[in-house]
């Protein structure tokens, strides 16, 4: 029901309405009932009070004869001082619960007691790739518009494979192999580009992953900075298009040599194996084994590991990354003033161990354990560094990930591994048959028909036709849902929203001419461990939790589009939604 408050102030009467009245409305037309259907009913059940409204206008014509506010002249806006956002890479949503019980209260349970969890949050595009997860979130935009198509991708115009974030025209800084990055691949902008230009740069803005996708891309095009992990030397970098030499403070940080640390404690259990009934047995046949172990189980001899990417795959990495925050937050004197400052974080190690065991491994369940402690820790070193209720945190994910077909259909529900490299081959042959050219299909990178132009060009094919062999050739493969001819792709029989999820993660310069869409529980990769990609909510249901400054705790239900968490940044701080965003603010959790 809608509601009214008088306020008396400086003789005059305002009439203001609570917060509850645009939660109601926004709440309505999440769930689909019309604008009229809502307008109606709400003024039927709000005569009185505007019988009400009358008669204070003819006692009170102070109400509009003057112009008052709220606030007297010269009051800063109200802020954070500090907005961190955290995305844990391959998180599936019902991680959230699977291991609830065991989570401690200060990490995610108090994250869902004390903030608002969005539960019905889903990514509305395809493919489900971490590149293009991280872009999404930050610019509320989708891949047919920020351009980033996958975490490589093919530049039709010119036949070149790319890489995200890879800038030839730039070089590391204090690294050995993974320097030359920049988010110059990234054609829109980011929620942490708006807040710079909001601030006039004043804001200080940073990005922070073992991946140098995870921070490159999130960090946007105008921040301070942001530092990545280098496996070669073990030293968190970056490149020139920041700066040209690492901060004093980030070196004695490298100093520290925490990575040495941290794998020679090895990886055992937190609590005795038998307890962790929510996961597989230890040694099972759907998991990868560490290079020079006899079998996938605990205790992991991380001290005899080779070489510092090794701490990729093991929780380690998450606890050296929140290590850097706390590093970064203190040396560059983040959320110290009145200017909103924003750290965006990825935590990269839940994808490595998911690719490599899993999310049904006994170290998939401990892996979340210790990430809960150390989000507990992190959030209370926020509390005593920025202030309780003096910042904002949000936590969500980039995609999330299948379980292992294999496990699945043990279980006798229908899953399977698509042989891409098989069908690959056999689809090539068959074209090579009928046309006398090789290699007319260079992959099926991000589930989609990349055909090389170079060959067919060369050889005067009819590029329809060509594309015409290609559907009708893997139709008849075993694990095929659809296969979509973008140029068709608004006439093909397929259900409304998975075109509409092709429509928006296909670019017309960066992406492959057909869409392959596999039947449910089913993916290409390897036999063990599990990957992602997908259109089904096992990869595109995430979470989403808010907490802090600005956020009214609860949750909802209703649909969320992960294009939706910028603008509601953006709604958040008052400031303008990236260049790029289709989302829409999730207004029903915000107060100021």
């Amino acid at each position: 029901m809608l509601q009214t408050e008088l306020i008396n102030s400086a003789g005059g009467v305002y009439v203001i309405e609570k917060l509850q009245q645009r939660r109601a409305y926004n709440t309505a037309s999440r769930r689909g009932y019309s604008d009229i259907s809502y307008l109606l009913q709400s003024h039927l059940m709000n005569l009185k009070k505007a019988l009400f409204l009358i008669i204070l206008l003819a006692i009170s014509p102070a109400i509009f004869a003057q112009t008052k506010k709220l606030e007297p002249a010269g009051t800063a806006l109200r802020r954070p001082k500090l907005v961190v956002g955290l995305v844990v890479d391959q998180m599936r949503w019902d991680y959230l619960y699977r291991y609830y019980d065991r989570y401690t209260s200060g990490g995610f349970r108090r994250m869902l007691n004390q903030g608002f969890s969005c539960e019905n949050t889903n990514i509305d595009y395809i493919p489900t790739i971490t590149a293009i997860g991280h872009s999404s979130i930050y610019t509320g935009s989708v891949p047919a518009i920020h351009g980033i198509a996958g975490n490589d991708f093919i530049i039709k115009a010119t036949g070149k494979p790319t890489y995200c974030t890879e800038d030839t025209s730039v070089t590391g800084v204090g690294g050995v192999s993974e320097g030359k990055m920049s988010p110059r691949n990234l054609l829109a902008s980011t929620i942490t580009d708006e807040l710079k230009l909001a601030t006039n740069f004043r804001s200080k803005v940073f990005g922070i992953a073992l991946k140098d996708r995870g921070a490159i891309l999130p960090a946007g095009h105008t921040p301070n900075a942001a530092f990545w992990y280098d496996g070669g030397n073990g030293n968190w970098i970056t490149s020139t298009f920041y700066m040209k030499e690492l901060p004093e403070w980030l070196k004695k940080f490298n100093d520290q040599k925490l990575v040495e640390k941290y794998m020679k404690q090895d990886w055992n259990t937190l609590y005795p194996i038998s307890t962790y009934v929510q996961s597989s047995p230890d040694n099972n046949p759907y998991e990868t084994k560490y290079a020079g172990a006899t079998t996938p189980t605990f205790p992991i001899k991380t001290s005899e590991m080779k070489g510092y990417a090794a701490i990729r795959s093991t929780p380690y990495g998450n606890t050296l990354t929140f290590d850097m925050a706390r590093a970064l937050i203190d040396n560059e004197g983040m959320g110290r003033d009145q200017t909103t400052d924003f750290l965006a974080v990825s935590l990269s190690s839940i994808d490595h161990l998911g690719h490599q065991l899993g999310p049904n491994s006994v170290e998939m369940e401990d892996a979340f354990l210790r990430l809960d402690r150390d989000l507990a820790s992190f959030l209370t070193y926020l509390d005593e560094k920025i202030g309780k209720g003096q910042y904002t945190v949000f936590l969500t994910a980039d995609h999330g990930g299948a379980h292992n077909p294999n496990l699945l259909s043990d279980k006798n529900i229908p899953a399977g591994v698509w042989p891409s490299a098989t069908i690959l081959a056999n689809l090539n042959a068959a074209l090579e048959a009928k046309y006398s050219v090789k290699n007319i299909v260079t992959s099926f990178m991000n589930y989609q028909v990349q055909l090389s132009h170079k060959n067919m060009e060369a050889a005067k094919l009819n590029q329809d036709a060509v594309r015409a062999d290609c559907v009708e050739f893997l139709k008849k493969q075993d694990g095929v849902a659809f296969i979509v001819d973008m140029v068709d792709v608004n006439s093909v029989n397929i259900p409304e929203e998975l075109r509409q999820r092709i429509v928006k993660g296909y670019n017309a310069e960066r992406s492959g001419e057909i869409q392959i869409v596999l039947k449910p529980g089913w993916y290409q990769g390897p036999k063990t461990g599990t990957s992602h990609g997908t259109w089904n909510p096992y990869d595109t249901h995430i979470p989403l939790v808010w907490m802090g400054w600005g956020i009214q705790p609860g949750k909802t239900y209703a649909p969320i589009s992960m294009t939706d968490i910028a603008p509601t940044v953006a709604a958040l701080l008052h400031i303008q939604a990236p260049n790029g965003s289709i989302g829409k603010p999730i207004t029903e959790m915000l107060y100021w």
